[in-house]
């Protein structure tokens, strides 16, 4: 589709002094949803509506396409961020706008959801920002279609389900348990739902009469025997709430004494939004859901979510959420917005499935633009060891974002400080700490060199930045191997200003066709150790790994359970290549200590936890909520950002 022109697109008209964002994106009156599906050949009946600026996508989609070839696949990813971010979902909108609405290829964006919590803290929201946003904004940043909402419903019915089994298992005798789990109906008869008899069938019992199994088969059936301190699924809440990271529940008198201290994980750290990213089905959804493992009992059998026959229940809960939510850029791009997991404990990518609807939507000319979470040593290194390896997807071109003010920080600079203001050396031109700071650049390009897939370096210019230090990154950025360096000021311009490196990632798109030279850092037939050496080693810069004995333990455990040949999830920090925050530039012979592993089996990865990692934020002194308001007599949202 080259010289595709999208029949509703209406052009940006670009101010300056550039306005706030939810400025911007309300003076933006977005085309409606059915004139964007009918552009990019979705049917109606393939949609769900949620009034005329959003929508569903069904997986309908996915089954009428299937024979389609898919488009070229964008991975947008970044260097090692300030605590401020260097605008990598800012450059994935404006990359999706300029190949969209400026040399008219068919072009789809796929992005996370945002969490509400940064919203309403310290980050606001994540709708990109400038003249390269998506929109409805407010809708982005909030409920959107309601994806969180469900998967923090189904989270808390799985440990409200674990809690009470535990509860009911301590307080009832065998046949209490069997009679009430296994009731009489009219006319005396018992029967097994179909989650009871997929228990049965792991436990070895092939009967399917109730009435047929022995005193021993019941007590087998009926005893799930949870160890409490191995319990690994948290309540969630999608706000920043830091009195809930450690609480103690069953305090009520009718719990009789059985208390336990437990906490609550932000929504988006559920392993159950992990799921939804990486699934491809519903019956994928269902047979993930069904594997999660949410405990062990007392001699160290996994216990999961088939187990205490919730599963099939989840799934009800979530199935809406398997369809992408479609929404738009500035200049009429279509987005996919599709799941939100951390990208820490888990792989902080959008869906697979958005990726896979998008690439047969724009056809073999277009193109799709996936971002990864956090910097590349951390997303870019989990979307290929974790989701290509489960979606089968191989990116044409790597776009590596980067600031001057990011390279000045990796030089030697002052702090940055988020809710501070930059210290001089950032506002002004230093060509030295820009050079010196571009080790981590060069770092970031030899490790995505190492996937096999060629890289154009993208650098976020800020007014404060001058031309010849903007000319310095390209320049060095090609010499460390870098197919093309191009500065892009696509917050102030919109697709105009991320023209130039539409072009090169275009034309590094064609000469990567099919993706030959692709590969991943480590087979999965690795032990667990050795992947995480791989990773620390060959792609990290460390010289060595020490295991916690709690890491020691688990390792055993889980090779033991047959979970060994599952892909690795590093939980560190974004600040650093190394696990301390403070180790700028690209650090080298540090040693990485892991304190304890844990598993994620539904999504499909073990997580080595490199340092103490939140799941649950907190709430600043001073709060987003206090700018956001609404005007009473428009309706609309006023001091979102």
């Amino acid at each position: 589709f080259f010289g595709f022109v999208l029949a509703a697109h209406m052009p940006l008209e670009i101010r300056s002094p550039v306005p706030s964002d939810i400025d911007i994106a309300q003076s933006v009156k977005p085309v409606n949803m059915g004139e964007m599906a009918e552009d990019f050949g979705i049917k109606q009946e393939e949609m769900i509506n949620y009034g005329p600026y959003k929508a569903k996508i069904s997986l309908d989609v996915l089954k009428r396409l299937k024979d389609e070839k898919e488009g070229n696949y964008v991975l947008v990813t970044g260097i090692t961020p300030t605590p401020l971010g260097e605008g990598k979902s800012t450059t994935s909108i404006g990359l999706a706008q300029a190949l969209g609405a400026h040399l008219n290829r068919k072009t789809i964006a796929c992005l996370r959801q945002p969490s509400q919590g940064p919203t309403f803290g310290i980050k606001g929201g994540a709708a990109g920002g400038g003249y390269s946003q998506i929109i409805p904004m407010e809708d982005f940043n909030l409920h959107l279609t309601g994806d969180i909402h469900a998967i923090s419903a189904a989270n808390n019915l799985l440990a409200a389900a674990i809690d009470t089994r535990i509860f009911h298992e301590s307080t009832q005798k065998d046949s209490a348990l069997f009679n009430r789990l296994c009731p009489k109906k009219k006319g005396g008869v018992r029967s097994f739902a179909p989650t009871m008899k997929t228990r049965l069938r792991k436990l070895g019992i092939e009967k399917d009469d109730p009435d047929t199994l022995t005193e021993e088969e019941i007590a087998k059936f009926v005893r799930l025997d949870i160890d409490p301190q191995t319990i690994t699924v948290n309540r969630v809440v999608d706000v920043n709430d830091r009195y809930l990271r450690k609480i103690t529940i069953g305090q009520s008198p009718t719990e009789k004494g059985k208390t336990r201290e437990t906490n609550f994980d932000i929504s988006v750290a559920s392993e159950l939004m992990a799921i939804l990213a990486l699934t491809d089905s519903l019956a994928d959804l269902r047979e993930r859901i069904g594997n999660m493992v949410v405990a062990s009992n007392s001699v160290g059998t996994p216990i999961t979510a088939e187990d205490l026959g919730v599963a099939g229940a989840l799934t009800v809960l979530m199935k809406d959420t398997l369809m992408p939510s479609m929404l738009q850029t500035l200049e009429n791009t279509p987005v996919l917005v599709h799941a939100g997991p951390f990208a820490n404990i888990a792989h902080g990518n959008s869906s697979i499935l958005a990726d896979k609807i998008a690439l047969k939507l724009v056809g073999e000319d277009g193109y799709v633009v996936t971002e990864a979470g956090f910097g590349a040593d951390i997303g870019a290194e989990k979307f290929v060891d974790i989701k290509c390896r489960y979606s089968g997807l191989r990116p044409n071109v790597a776009v590596l974002v980067c600031t001057v003010r990011a390279l000045k920080m990796h030089g030697g600079g002052p702090p940055v400080v988020a809710g501070i203001s930059l210290p001089l050396e950032y506002l002004e031109e230093n060509e030295e700490l820009v050079t010196k700071g571009c080790e981590n650049l060069q770092k970031h390009i030899e490790n995505l060199k190492k996937f096999g897939v060629p890289i154009v370096v993208a650098v976020n210019k800020f007014s404060s930045d001058s031309d010849k230090e903007l000319q310095l990154v390209c320049d060095l950025a090609k010499s460390y191997g870098a197919a093309a360096g191009v500065v892009c000021n696509n917050w102030a311009e919109g697709g105009k200003g991320a023209l130039e490196l539409a072009k090169a990632v275009e034309e590094v798109s064609k000469s990567n066709r099919g993706c030959p030279d692709f590969k991943f850092l480590y087979p999965l037939e690795k032990s667990i150790k050795e992947k995480i050496e791989t990773i620390v080693t060959e792609y990290y810069g460390g010289s060595n790994v020490e295991y916690s004995e709690i890491a020691e333990k688990k390792i055993k455990l889980y090779t033991e359970q047959g979970f060994d040949k599952l892909p690795i999830c590093m939980a560190k920090t974004h600040l650093s290549f190394s696990t301390n925050p403070a180790l700028k530039g690209a650090p080298s012979g540090f040693t990485v200590t892991i304190r304890d592993i844990r598993s994620s089996i539904g999504a499909g990865f073990l997580y080595p936890l490199c340092g103490p990692i939140q799941t649950l934020p907190g709430l600043p002194t001073r709060p987003c909520f206090y700018d956001i308001d609404i005007d009473v007599e428009t309706g609309n949202v006023i001091g979102l950002f």
